[in-house]
C-alpha cells in the first residue's frame, strides 16, 4: 500500500525501454526504502524514475524518446454541449511552442473575449488561417430532415465526427454558411470572395419502415467514392458490435475472393483494427435487409454470434401509408464547402 497503482504504472512508463536488469535496479533504487517516499507527489515520483533511467542506460532513453517523436497523432472527440476535444501528441518542444504562443495571445489581448477562448481562437486561427469569426470554410457532413431544414420540425440532425445534434444548431450553421457575402459592402471583391461560404445541398432518400439509406451499388471491386459515402452515411461509425470507432474501411461483408459483390448490402464500413480482425479464420459475417433495415451478423471463431443494425437516417417517423415512390422522403446532406 505504501506504492499507489499509478505511482506504479509511472514508474513501468519510464523504465519500459530498459533491460531486465536495469529495470531491477532501477525498483530496488527508488522503491527499495518505501519511507523515502513519504510526502512525494506523483510528479515528482515520475521525475525521479526518469532521472534513475537516464542514469543507468543513457543510449536506451534517447533511443525510446526519438522513436516517440515518430508516433505523433491529432484526435478529435466529442465534448458535451456541442464542443469537441481536440488532442495533438507531438515532441515535447513544439508543443510548448504551442501552448506558449497561445498564452503569449491571451496576456495580450483586451478585448473582452475570456482567456481560454482567446488560446482557442489563436489555435483555429493559425492552423486554418482564417478568422475564428468568419463561417467553417471546410466540409462538415450534416445529415438532417428537409422538414428539420425548413423549420417544421426540430428533428435532430447527425453531424460526422461528433454525432446527433439539435435542430437549432443545425440551422444556425446552414445560416452562418450561406450568409450573404455583402455583409460588409466596403470590403474589396477579393475579400468578399475569400469570406464566402457556401452550402451544397446532396439529397438522400431513406426507407419508409426502416428510415435508413437505400441502396446502390457497383460492378467495382473497390468501393467508389458515392457508394462509399453512402455506407459512411449510413453506418456512421464502425459496424462491429460494441465499438464506436471512426469508419475507416469500406469492405465487404462476403469478400470479394468468395463472390460478395460491391454493393450497399454486402458493404460495411469498418475501423481499421475490426476490418482486419474479421479476415481471421473463423470469423465470418452475414448481411439481410429486412423492411430496408440493414443487418449485420458476426459470427466469431467461438461460434458466438452478435448482431449489428444500422440507425435510421435522421427526420420525423413516417405516420401514414405511402407508396414505394412516396416513401422515399428526402433529407439533406448539407456540405460545406469553401466558395
Amino acid at each position: 500500500g505504501a506504492l499507489s497503482e499509478w505511482r506504479a504504472t509511472l514508474i513501468v512508463r519510464e523504465s519500459a525501454c530498459l533491460s531486465v536488469e536495469h529495470r531491477r535496479a532501477l525498483d530496488e533504487e527508488l522503491c527499495g526504502d518505501v519511507s523515502r517516499l513519504a510526502g512525494w507527489g506523483n510528479k515528482r515520483v515520475e521525475a525521479e524514475a526518469k532521472t534513475i533511467a537516464a542514469r543507468l542506460d543513457a543510449a536506451a532513453v534517447v533511443d525510446h524518446t526519438e522513436k516517440a517523436a515518430a508516433d505523433c497523432a491529432v484526435t478529435c472527440r466529442p465534448a458535451p454541449n456541442n464542443m469537441v476535444y481536440v488532442t495533438l501528441r507531438l515532441p515535447l518542444t513544439r508543443g510548448v511552442g504551442i501552448y506558449a504562443a497561445c498564452k503569449r495571445a491571451a496576456d495580450t489581448t483586451f478585448d473582452g473575449r475570456p482567456r481560454g477562448q482567446v488560446m482557442t481562437d489563436t489555435v483555429y486561427e493559425r492552423v486554418t488561417g482564417r478568422p475564428a469569426d468568419t463561417p467553417v470554410p471546410v466540409a462538415l457532413n450534416l445529415v438532417m430532415a428537409d422538414t428539420t431544414l425548413a423549420g417544421d420540425d426540430d428533428e435532430l440532425g447527425w453531424l460526422d465526427g461528433y454525432g446527433p445534434v439539435p435542430a437549432g444548431f443545425c440551422r444556425a450553421l446552414i445560416g452562418n454558411a450561406v450568409a450573404d457575402a455583402d455583409a460588409d459592402a466596403d470590403a474589396d471583391a477579393d475579400a468578399e470572395a475569400e469570406a464566402e461560404v457556401k452550402a451544397t445541398l446532396r439529397r438522400l432518400y431513406r426507407h419508409p419502415t426502416s428510415g435508413q439509406l437505400v441502396a446502390m451499388e457497383s460492378r467495382a471491386r473497390i468501393f467508389p467514392k458515392g457508394l462509399g459515402m453512402l455506407l459512411q452515411r449510413r453506418d456512421r461509425t464502425c459496424r462491429t458490435p460494441y465499438c464506436d470507432a471512426p469508419i475507416r474501411h469500406h469492405d465487404h461483408a462476403t469478400p470479394d475472393r468468395q463472390g460478395g459483390p460491391t454493393s450497399a448490402l454486402n458493404g460495411l464500413g469498418e475501423c481499421e483494427a475490426c476490418n482486419y480482425a474479421k479476415e481471421a479464420p473463423g470469423w465470418t459475417v452475414t448481411t439481410s435487409d429486412v423492411d430496408g433495415a440493414h443487418t449485420a451478423d458476426f459470427e466469431t471463431p467461438t461460434g458466438a454470434v452478435y448482431r449489428s443494425t444500422a440507425p435510421p437516417l435522421p427526420g420525423p417517423p413516417v405516420r401514414r401509408r405511402l407508396s414505394l415512390l412516396e416513401g422515399r422522403l428526402s433529407i439533406d446532406l448539407v456540405t460545406f464547402d469553401a466558395a
